[in-house]
Formats: structure tokens, sequence, C-alpha cells
């Protein structure tokens, strides 16, 4: 981002340019509105775990009970080999990596737009936004 000031009699006004390549991404920047980047994960995590019933353990139950599935129906029902390693510790061990990836995909995805209100009255780092939303159900 460039930020050009422009000063007149009694306003300053601040016009900002998108910046032209992703070599002027600036990190800086990003480490400035930290605390921001802290509240805004903070706010996702009370949010997501407050509608539950059964709250943050929901986090724990779900990668559990999906290994219980894949247990039952690739290691009991279709014999699929795991190497010499129990089924169970094999199929949790590629499920953390995959539900890792997909939610934070599928929660990026959607945050700037989900945070548009936002974004359009207050200038920060535009990063924050899905950084916050790919890293607030791994930081409980």
């Amino acid at each position: 981002m460039q930020a050009i000031r422009e000063a007149t009699n009694d306003n300053c006004v601040i016009v900002i340019e998108p910046s032209r390549s992703w070599v002027s991404l600036d990190l800086s920047q990003l480490w400035g509105y930290r605390e921001l980047l802290y509240f805004l994960i903070w706010r996702d995590v009370k949010v997501r775990y407050k509608q539950t019933v059964i709250g943050a353990a929901w986090a724990i139950l779900q990668p559990l009970m999906t290994m219980l599935i894949f247990t039952l129906v690739f290691d009991r029902l279709a014999k699929v080999p795991s190497d010499n390693l129990p089924y169970p510790i094999f199929s949790y061990t590629a499920l953390l990596p995959w539900n890792l990836f997909a939610g934070a995909l599928s929660r990026c995805s959607g945050s700037v737009v989900g945070q548009s209100n936002l974004v359009s009255k207050v200038y920060f780092p535009r990063l924050v936004i899905p950084l916050s939303a790919t890293t607030d159900s791994h930081c409980i």
C-alpha cells in the first residue's frame, strides 16, 4: 500500500493506492497491528464455541469421531493396510493436517467479504482479516 498525504488548509487527506506487486508486502506493518489480530482471533474463538452446546470440546471430539469412523470403514471393512501402524493413529495423523488446511481455507475464503463493514470504515493491513480467520480455531 502506498499512502500519499495531501495537505490542504485545515484538512489532511490520505489517499491509499494499491501496490503493484507482492514484493511491496509490508510485514512490519502487519506486526504493528498484532493486537488487532489478537482481538479478532479472540472474538472469532468466543463466537464459534459459545454457539455450540459442548463448547471447545467440539474441537477435540470432531477429529476423534472422524478417526473412529475412518478406522471402522477402512480398517475393519475395507482392510486397507497401514504399514504395521495402529490404524487409529495412522488415520489421525492424516486427518489433523487435512482438517487444518480445509478449515483454514474455508474460513479464509469468505473472511474479507464477511468483514466488509470493518474494512470500509477503518484503515489497517487487510491481511489481518484472513490471517485471523485462518488461525482462530488453532489458538485455543
